[in-house]
């Protein structure tokens, strides 16, 4: 049996030959998802995860946003932090961060070396044992991983993202200081349930007995089922809007040109207060401000907990704060614009953004999406607003829809148009490295080019115009 992992090549076979619902949708069913095998793993590696302090955060978007602002501000506080995350834009080691620094190769093999022969073990019993819990998941190995990491680096609070829904992430076997659910829109709902109840229902399995919630859900129903769960789990919540809340600063209002956005958040909870004013957001689009508001509650919520974040913290990690491929601008002349929306409701926040900004020449958007999306519902957002778009397909997961597919989504949804509706010119390009240099060709120095659609073509793209992915991912 081998025991240990040494190179690079390795590390990556060992996790990308596992069962991997990132590159695979399954529907919710039998074995695949329950804690029980994530829960097995993690106490053969010694349960590094009863030693942290966590903060666990689900949504449908706005949960990496809100993470890395936390994280920005804990790390502004000289707090040591860990941040997971995924999908990775470019990198498996970009999910690993700790104060800033994403896991290196030779750490990656180290805690690899760890955990391998404990995999090996159960894939062994899964094949002769009935009573197995089955081979532990890509996802489940790399939030191993995640949190092994963490506790070997001895960081005073681990940021926890959910992969994916809640209930039954790998992430939930987790014991948080505070739960978080940033939003609630429709994404994945073969797996979490078509209604936005539903799918609350999911996101709020994270909810823990007696550990304090922050809510960023605005619609009435999810709400609801989300205050209901936190109620019968004596768990105490605030709530975006009701126990606190956010607004642009009033010098901010015409100004959404500027590479960062001015605004006030105060808690109305009683007998806690805190008010924030004039801070600095360097993360683009008024969607980020809730996501911002979210994050601070939740740092209040610390706070009454006795951990020690000074006021000068907010404002200069929030002022700092990067995450990349949310509304990111990575060059001018022409404007290229990154974002990893991948659903109506994020794809929404993107159009809104653009929309406030001095308007292009011309407006290139490059698309594509994995097959599992709301497509139609993206495409329906995005194509009024630009005057050519370049369908692609990324290629480094095998989810990616077909171009021909995509040129079907499109004539049908311009059909849908009405007749004042301007109609973008579409082409093809075979990937995004060819969709790139098509972009590249037709933009002029005033235009905008924009990619979105899918975290994979983010990514594949983003490394393309800026290169390896450095070291240090966060102020």
């Amino acid at each position: 049996m081998k025991d240990r992992v040494d190179t690079s090549n390795d590390v990556l076979n060992f996790l990308y030959d596992r069962i991997d619902y990132e590159r695979k949708d399954t529907p919710l069913c039998n074995q695949s998802f329950k804690l029980d095998r994530m829960r097995d793993l993690m106490g053969r590696l010694g349960n590094p995860q009863d030693h942290l302090k966590i903060v666990h955060i689900a949504g449908t978007k706005g949960k990496g946003s809100t993470a890395h602002m936390i994280a920005a501000v804990l790390n502004a506080a000289g707090l040591r932090y860990g941040l997971y995350t995924s999908p990775h834009l470019e990198t498996l080691q970009e999910r690993f961060i700790v104060d800033g620094q994403i896991c290196s190769s030779s750490e990656l093999s180290e805690i690899i070396g760890l955990i391998h022969p404990v995999v090996e073990e159960m894939d062994r019993l899964a094949e002769t044992e009935t009573e197995s819990n089955g081979k532990p998941t890509f996802f489940e190995i790399t939030t191993a991983i995640a949190l092994l990491h963490f506790f070997r680096q001895d960081v005073d609070l681990a940021i926890v993202e959910v992969g994916l829904g809640g209930r039954l992430d790998s992430t939930n076997i987790c014991n948080p200081c505070v739960s978080v659910i940033t939003s609630i829109s429709y994404d994945h709902v073969h797996l979490l349930g078509d209604t936005l109840e539903l799918i609350a229902t999911e996101k709020a399995g994270i909810i823990k007995e007696n550990v304090p919630v922050v809510s960023g859900v605005e619609q009435d129903g999810p709400r609801e089922v989300i205050q209901r769960i936190a109620e019968q789990r004596d768990s105490p919540i605030w709530t975006l809007h009701k126990d606190f809340h956010v607004q642009a600063s009033a010098t901010d209002l015409h100004n959404s040109n500027l590479s960062s956005q001015q605004f006030d958040c105060f808690l109305d909870t009683d007998p806690h207060q805190q008010r924030w004013s004039d801070l600095s957001l360097a993360l683009r689009g008024t969607h980020q401000l809730k996501n911002a508001a979210v994050a601070l509650a939740t740092l209040a919520r610390l706070q009454q907990q006795g951990w020690e974040i000074p006021p000068e913290a907010f404002q200069r990690g929030l002022a700092n704060v990067h995450c990349p491929a949310r509304i990111e601008v990575i060059s001018k002349h022409p404007t290229v614009v990154i974002d990893t929306a991948h659903n109506p409701a994020s794809v929404a926040s993107l159009v809104q953004h653009l929309e406030t900004q001095d308007q292009s020449s011309r407006q290139i958007l490059v698309f594509a999406a994995s097959g599992d999306k709301d497509v139609t519902g993206m495409l329906e957002r995005l194509l009024p607003c630009f005057d050519v778009v370049i369908l692609t397909r990324f290629v480094t997961n095998p989810r990616a829809l077909a171009i021909e597919q995509l040129e079907t989504e499109c004539q049908s949804v311009i059909e849908q148009f009405d007749p004042e509706t301007r109609i973008p010119f579409i082409e093809s390009s075979k990937d995004p490295q060819a969709a790139w240099q098509r972009a590249r060709q037709l933009a002029e120095p005033d235009d905008l080019i924009c990619v979105t659609g899918s975290f994979y073509l983010a990514g594949e793209i983003r490394s393309m115009v800026v290169g390896n992915t450095v070291s240090r991912v966060t102020s």
